[in-house]
């Protein structure tokens, strides 16, 4: 999170804290989905992480006056989720009587979260670097992952060979790779996307 977002976060943060529902709501709207998206690395059902997200966010607006945040409050609900979701699994392992792997591949996702990036700051981060690639780069690379075109398809669109295609997309992946290195889902992001849209 860069300082101008933590900034802006602390800013709603303290107006939560004063009982500013209107804040409350921004920042549910704000993270909702990403952490769904978190907590559904741990457990693999939607509906259960909906739930488990929904009762941070209960817990975070129940807590709002004494609430320490020592870092962010992104990290604050990552750490929250990923607590939650680890306590879930291990009923779930009391439950159905599962052996040790259950909760030993979940701790492999018990990473440093502060650390962690949300997939909206990794689509930030892609349009930015998507605007910086020379136009007809750009422009094949958009038709094929923002409207799932196929190279056959964007070749006809653009009047170029598909050749041609494949090595301007193949030069945007080339970059966003580069750019995005230090991101955690972004080469599985990527390599999903060029295997799915080819």
């Amino acid at each position: 999170m860069d300082k101008q977002s933590k900034i802006y976060e602390n800013a709603l943060l303290a107006r939560m804290k004063n009982d500013d529902e209107n804040a409350f709501s921004f920042l549910f709207t704000l993270y909702y989905t990403d952490l769904v998206m978190f907590a559904n690395i741990y457990l693999k059902d939607k509906d259960i992480s909906e739930e488990l997200v929904q009762d941070v966010f209960v817990k975070l607006w129940e807590e709002r006056r004494s609430l320490i945040i020592e870092r962010s409050l992104k990290s604050y609900l990552l750490k929250s989720v990923q607590n939650k979701s680890l306590d879930w699994l291990r009923h779930l392992k009391v439950r159905q009587h599962h052996n040790h792997e259950t909760i030993s591949s979940s701790a492999l996702f018990d990473f440093e979260t502060e650390n962690y990036v949300l997939y909206s700051e990794l689509e930030n981060r892609l349009e930015k670097i998507i605007e910086q690639l020379p136009d007809e780069i750009a422009e094949a690379y958009k038709l094929n992952r923002i409207e799932g075109l196929k190279y056959h398809e964007i070749a006809e669109k653009l009047n170029v060979s598909q050749r041609t295609v494949e090595v301007r997309i193949g030069k945007a992946l080339q970059v966003l790779r580069i750019e995005l290195k230090d991101y955690l889902i972004a080469a599985i992001l990527l390599n999903l996307n060029h295997l799915g849209n080819s």
